[in-house]
């Protein structure tokens, strides 16, 4: 049985100073924007709600969705549409492709949908695109932000086996909220995920949010255990309630205590650690690709 997060009649907590981001604006962001329509593309940036679309669409980048707009999941901290998806789209790697070379992309971040509905997750529309950017863009590099494949690892070798320089999947956050917050989801299925990922050979890369409710010492397990399934990069970030119907904020952490994270992280032997309250998996991505 799926535990649902509990609507508070509450009001809504005020955001801190530290959160407030800019409005995107300016010919850089303008341009991405008319790239983005005109190639019929997605972004995580728009379907996550993401607070730094701002600053990384006005720097020229963005984090292009693959496979749709739709996921099979529902987890209870994402703002992506849940429901059946109807779009697969075998056209969409050369369209990604051609934006990103017409961006001039210097390095570029992948996401997709969770796709549990196909039998290869979606794994030979990730293998193309990936292959499509390097063919039309050899300069460019690639980080692919996968998701759960459900423990098929055939799956998941087809999706790594592209050429990408770094490949993240997000734990999104403690052991403990798991059931509330990633109910189809399984910590250890996305550790060993992240193991596998590194028995490839590639260097390895996972986020978690901040605020839902855990407690020091989960977040220190946490790190441990990424660290012990071959973690190289780690990115921590605040949560902020999309909507009404997503779980609440339970705390607005300090920035103090994202550097406190970040110090303990790199303690444990995580080599590169990313994190603050707008920290995002995909945010200043290209710092993590030689790490």
């Amino acid at each position: 049985m799926i535990e649902l997060p509990v609507i508070s009649s509450e009001p809504k907590k005020r955001k801190p100073n530290w959160l407030r981001v800019k409005l995107p604006v300016g010919p850089e962001f303008r341009k991405v924007r008319k790239l983005v329509d005109e190639y019929k593309l997605h972004t995580i940036c728009e379907s996550g709600s993401c607070p730094n679309m701002g600053e990384c669409w006005g720097a020229g980048t963005a984090t292009f969705m693959i496979l749709g707009n739709v996921c099979t999941r529902g987890c209870s901290f994402c703002a992506v549409a849940t429901g059946r998806p109807t779009e697969y789209d075998k056209d969409e790697p050369r369209r990604v492709a051609e934006a990103i070379k017409l961006m001039q992309v210097k390095h570029a971040v992948l996401t997709s949908v969770n796709r549990d509905e196909l039998k290869d997750r979606g794994a030979e529309i990730w293998y193309q695109t990936v292959r499509e950017i390097k063919s039309i863009s050899p300069e460019t590099t690639i980080e692919t932000l996968i998701p759960d494949t459900r423990g098929n690892w055939e799956a998941l070798e087809r999706m790594i086996s592209a050429g990408q320089e770094v490949v993240s999947h997000n734990m999104e956050t403690v052991e403990s909220l798991y059931r509330r917050v990633r109910p189809q989801a399984k910590y250890q299925r996305s550790l060993d995920q992240i193991k596998k990922t590194k028995e490839y050979g590639k260097r390895t890369k996972s986020g978690a949010m901040l605020g839902l409710g855990e407690k020091d010492d989960e977040v220190f397990k946490l790190m441990d255990d990424l660290a012990a399934h071959g973690l190289d990069i780690l990115t921590l970030g605040q949560y902020l309630q999309p909507t009404k119907m997503h779980i609440e904020v339970a705390e607005f952490v300090h920035p103090d205590k994202f550097e406190f994270f970040k110090e303990e992280g790199l303690k444990r032997g995580i080599k590169y650690v990313e994190s603050g309250p707008l920290v995002r998996s995909s945010y200043h991505a290209e710092k993590h690709v030689n790490v």
